[in-house]
């Protein structure tokens, strides 16, 4: 059974508040970031989410929508429980593979071979598992000899290769995608591309973020979005997009 259930989660940031700018009253309708307001004795407090509740089961494909700084990227995180909520309750049934962060899990100094394992434990799998995938995770990679090398020595998009190989070989009941992540070269990019349908396929829950309205129309069936940490629609993708194309127009 899969379930990925938020109530009424909120999030807030403090972070120290700049006094040498003169400016301290906060205006709501920034056209980014989240909702900002003092704090306690000098800080600034933001509001990442504010009362975001939603259920989602299997079968279900949530698009998330809204401009940059909306939360979508913080959403995901509380999602896969990298954040806790300040309020609210999330409620997570089935494993999770969050592909979010291709630099999560990468230790510079250590090998290729070394760095699946690191990686591999940080997304969730055991020691078992990795190693049982290993051969496949390499192959995958096209890294070769370099996966004797230190991470130092490999170029980012050697680095994105790696940390994708082993995230897509995670076991999942929900994926978490923040965009859909660029690997490389075009040839690369296709067998990625390739390798991610069939891991969304495998996956009986999925949330992404994107900015493009054309994927997010072909992968999914509810969208969400966001503003200022708030939700502002709930629906079918199509209902979602034009509400967000009608308030993007009106800010112009």
């Amino acid at each position: 059974m899969a379930l990925l259930r938020l109530e009424n989660v909120t999030l807030d940031f403090h972070v120290l508040e700049n006094r040498g700018s003169g400016k301290r009253k906060v205006v709501h309708s920034n056209a980014v970031g989240g909702q900002l307001a003092t704090g306690t004795a000098g800080y600034l407090r933001v509001r990442a989410l504010d009362d975001v509740s939603l259920r989602l089961e299997p079968g279900d494909r949530l698009a998330l929508l809204g401009h940059n700084g909306a939360g979508k990227s913080t959403l995901l995180r509380v999602m896969a429980r990298l954040y806790e909520p300040t309020q609210g309750e999330v409620a997570v049934e089935g494993r999770v593979a969050p592909l979010l962060n291709l630099g999560f899990g990468l230790d510079m100094e250590a090998t290729g071979y070394d760095n699946i394992l690191i990686r591999g434990l940080f997304l969730g799998m055991s020691r078992a598992e990795i190693k049982r995938k290993m051969e496949s995770i390499a192959e995958f990679s096209e890294l070769g000899e370099f996966l004797d090398l230190p991470m130092r020595t490999y170029s980012s998009g050697m680095r994105a290769r790696l940390a994708f190989a082993v995230s897509t070989h995670v076991e999942n009941d929900i994926l978490l995608l923040d965009e859909v992540v660029a690997t490389g070269d075009a040839a690369f990019l296709r067998k990625a591309n390739e390798q991610l349908e069939g891991f969304m396929m495998q996956s009986k829950i999925m949330v992404l973020a994107s900015h493009s309205n054309a994927v997010l129309r072909d992968l999914c069936n509810k969208a969400l979005l966001l503003e200022h940490g708030r939700v502002k629609a709930l629906g079918t993708v199509d209902d979602v997009i034009e509400v967000y194309k009608d308030m993007s127009h009106a800010k112009t």
